[in-house]
């Protein structure tokens, strides 16, 4: 296990920001992971978890406590059984299952992070959430003071939440084990509109695996969706803001907005979400709202590929971000009256 103290955090996150922790901690192994917690938690220390990095925004002040590292290994396959170590890359094991003929997270390749904050944010991407395949996840209740396994259902998913997110503070992920399909060698049922018709084909075909998750990473590139050094588009955190869901009466009122604004005959992206709610667009709302592609002038912009992204152009600090995230977020609550709701975790800060 290694230590250092004043340890700055910026490299280990996608958007490359943040000052430094007072001390940060790398696990290697679920033990040093517990004992790191353990240790914390006994002294009053605040903790920060930190896994791939790609959903965090970190104040420029830093964070004044321990923060962990989890850099824990393991890609087990049991026939259809999967199971991975939190610190697992989780486009690594993606593509480790797509060579083992196996469907289930194909069109979640790409993806930054780390396997152990996959059900935590309940990761989804074309027409796949994790939701749909994990079966257990075993964590360290720090209230308990245990290492305990909850069952899908008692993790509570949702669009982008789960019960380790409702409840940050109590546990830490150590493992995820999923269960995927042997469909000879083709993917699940394409659910993805945009995915389909990239691979010529009809919503509800399967393909070959490999072809899925290729035309999958086509597509996030073509966005800014997966890292790449020299390019300052996916120094990001990815989709800076969740698609809202409105009730009934919420979005008769947007749709109202969205006439007055832009005229008679504009319908807005709107997609089912439940008995009496239905989802949209934050894309569609910050475009629409002005926000373009490539918007701003300072080190912090919207990505010139995505306008759900937003950017470190190279030398932004976490003010700047944020500066461009409120901007954003004002602007489409004045033009549309819906509150856009930021997707990766804020410490120290926020909107």
């Amino acid at each position: 296990m290694q230590e250092l103290h004043d340890a700055p955090l910026a490299p280990l996150t996608t958007f490359r920001l943040g000052g430094p922790a007072t001390r940060l901690i790398t696990a290697t192994t679920d033990a040093e992971v517990v004992a790191a917690v353990r240790e914390a938690d006994a002294e009053g220390t605040p903790l920060l978890v930190i896994g791939g990095g790609s959903n965090l925004v970190v104040s420029d002040d830093g964070f004044a406590g321990t923060a962990l590292r989890i850099a824990t290994t393991g890609f087990e396959l049991h026939g259809t059984d999967l199971e991975l170590a939190a610190g697992e890359v989780w486009t690594d094991a993606v593509a480790r299952t797509v060579e083992a003929g196996l469907a289930g997270i194909e069109c979640l390749a790409g993806i930054p992070g780390s396997a152990g904050a996959t059900p935590i944010q309940n990761v989804g991407a074309y027409g796949q959430e994790v939701s749909s395949t994990i079966t257990e996840v075993v964590a360290y209740d720090r209230t308990a003071n245990e290492t305990v396994t909850l069952a899908n259902a008692d993790c509570a998913f949702s669009y982008r939440h789960s019960r380790f997110k409702a409840d940050p503070e109590r546990y830490v992920v150590l493992r995820v084990r999923f269960a995927l399909e042997d469909a000879a060698g083709l993917s699940a049922p394409l659910k993805y509109p945009e995915t389909a018709r990239a691979l010529g084909v009809s919503a509800g075909e399967r393909v070959p695996l490999d072809r899925a998750r290729e035309t999958v990473l086509k597509l996030r590139a073509g966005k800014g969706m997966v890292l790449d050094p020299e390019d300052h588009d996916t120094w990001s955190a990815g989709s800076f803001f969740t698609n809202p869901i409105l009730d009934d009466a919420q979005f008769a009122a947007f749709h109202a907005r969205v006439e007055a604004r832009l005229g008679a005959g504009i319908e807005p992206p709107a997609f089912p979400a439940g008995e009496g709610r239905t989802k949209t667009s934050a894309a569609w709302l910050i475009d629409k709202a002005g926000f373009t592609k490539g918007y701003g002038s300072g080190p912090a912009r919207i990505s010139s590929k995505h306008t759900l992204a937003l950017t470190n152009r190279g030398s932004a600090r976490t003010e700047d971000l944020l500066g461009l995230a409120r901007e954003v977020v004002a602007g489409v609550q004045d033009a549309f009256g819906v509150t856009l709701v930021n997707e990766p975790v804020t410490v120290g800060v926020s909107l």
